[in-house]
């Protein structure tokens, strides 16, 4: 089956979809600009809908009078983390007004909630079934904790590394003994959940870095994964397992960016305007069909994930497991999203999907020819811009600045319950062979000078692979 073919992949996406087709379905808690594509192409199969907003967000909103939209204000947090932990409990512990909308939106509860990968599918949802979701046991595999026994287990190649007690002399002694010229880096347990983002990682070097390490880490985890700074471009590498094996994608950058001055790290998005050299794609290609085989045999996995690493001057070394569709699979995935997202809640299911690896992989000509992704912000400080903020702005290979005329980037920025956001969509100038790190430096920066966010002198990784 060539699902490089439109309408091929249109008549499985249909066969797919049909389950869905017609059923009330509760979106969310979700940012609700972040739910208009997927709300849509649920109209477009007749389902009633029904979002839960957590926030409005940055970008086009659900625009359908028929599509009812129920606000809701989540708890104060401090990070993506603290934002990603909280969404399974406030699915099942919905505000009385919340609920009472949703009871009369599908009073006979013949419909499900299409929710996002951290909330769990073990359990319904007010006798709702979950959908997109994920079991808990997937949940648990991303505890960075597990990452070095799985590439053990799937024979890959990984950094040296020490798991150490949250004890200050037991982290010194593993922060000696396994700096390089730049370092280490420190990743925190999920002891008390899910953590991402980079929001539990530090970059230690000296011993104010320890101390300040210690400080954030000492109150919210029990365990500290510590390894050798790696030199090189922060990537990623997806797949899908499915009932014939691991189908393997292309490569994906992550903008990573690095504040040398204060030593921390920046997110700042995905995409894949980026190559690395021939052989390198396919060891990474290789490296997931690996993984993806042992998490079938050893856990009973199923369904997209990611293994984010760094190109060193050595290769790729793997440093975490995304046990989900992350934003990297998401970005690849872009070719067609609909399908990805219902093949994905497909197997989620337990079901079979009738696509088989070759299947899958025809998809990759595609991928590689229609490159995404966007330049994209998050300030966790205090800035504050409102709704609805859009210009044009220009891009000249380093910095962007505001424009009088259209010129295929548009920024746009808004206020989320985890802090201000801001990206670049669409972005005519990401094309094939621009670092979206770079870029992102440049939407950091702008930032800063628009509205005085602290993302501070941020710059990508070197590509020292060339």
């Amino acid at each position: 089956m060539d699902l490089s073919h439109a309408s091929i992949r249109a008549a499985v996406t249909a066969r797919l979809a049909a389950p869905l087709a017609g059923r009330p379905v509760v979106v969310g808690p979700t940012v609700l600009a972040g739910a208009t594509s997927t709300v849509e192409a649920l109209r477009d199969l007749g389902c009633p809908v029904l979002v839960v907003a957590t926030a409005r967000g940055a970008g086009p909103v659900p625009d359908d009078p028929e599509v009812t939209v129920v606000e809701i204000v989540p708890p104060d947090v401090v990070s993506i983390t603290d934002e990603l932990r909280l969404l399974d409990r406030m699915a099942r512990e919905l505000p009385p007004g919340a609920r009472a909308a949703v009871e009369a939106f599908d009073p006979d509860r013949r419909g499900l909630w299409w929710c996002g990968p951290f909330v769990t599918t073990d359990e319904p949802i007010d006798g709702r079934p979950v959908v997109f979701g994920r079991p808990a046991a997937f949940v648990a595999l991303e505890d960075k904790m597990l990452s070095d026994a799985l590439w053990a287990g799937a024979g890959v190649d990984h950094p040296s590394y020490a798991i150490v007690d949250n004890d200050p002399h037991a982290l010194a002694a593993a922060t000696a003994a396994l700096a390089g010229p730049q370092g280490v880096v420190w990743s925190g347990d999920a002891r008390d959940g899910f953590n991402g983002a980079g929001n539990y990682v530090r970059w230690v070097v000296d011993e104010r870095d320890q101390a300040s390490a210690l400080a954030f880490f000492r109150p919210r985890c029990d365990r500290v994964r510590v390894q050798r700074f790696l030199e090189g471009v922060p990537c990623s590498i997806h797949g899908f397992v499915l009932p014939d094996g691991t189908a393997a994608f292309r490569p994906v950058e992550i903008a990573t960016l690095r504040d040398v001055d204060r030593r921390r790290f920046v997110f700042g998005g995905v995409g894949t305007t980026w190559d690395p050299p021939p052989a390198d794609r396919e060891a990474m290609r290789d490296v997931v069909r690996r993984v993806g085989a042992h998490l079938a045999s050893a856990h009973g996995y199923r369904g997209a994930f990611g293994i984010d690493g760094v190109l060193t001057d050595g290769g790729f070394l793997p440093t975490e497991l995304n046990p989900r569709m992350s934003a990297g699979a998401t970005t690849v995935a872009d070719v067609d999203r609909w399908f990805f997202l219902l093949l994905q809640a497909t197997l989620l299911a337990g079901l079979d999907p009738g696509i088989g690896v070759s299947d899958l992989e025809t998809l990759l000509p595609v991928m590689d020819a229609e490159r995404a992704g966007k330049a994209s912000a998050l300030s966790e400080g205090s800035v504050k811009v409102g709704r609805d903020v859009s210009f044009p702005v220009r891009w000249d290979g380093h910095d962007f600045t505001r424009a009088d005329a259209e010129t295929g980037d548009l920024l746009v920025a808004g206020d989320t319950a985890a802090g201000f956001f801001t990206k670049v969509e669409p972005c005519a100038s990401l094309v094939r062979g621009t670092r979206l790190g770079d870029m992102t430096a440049g939407l950091m920066r702008f930032a800063d000078r628009e509205w005085g966010s602290d993302f501070g002198a941020v710059e990508a990784a070197p590509d020292v692979r060339r």
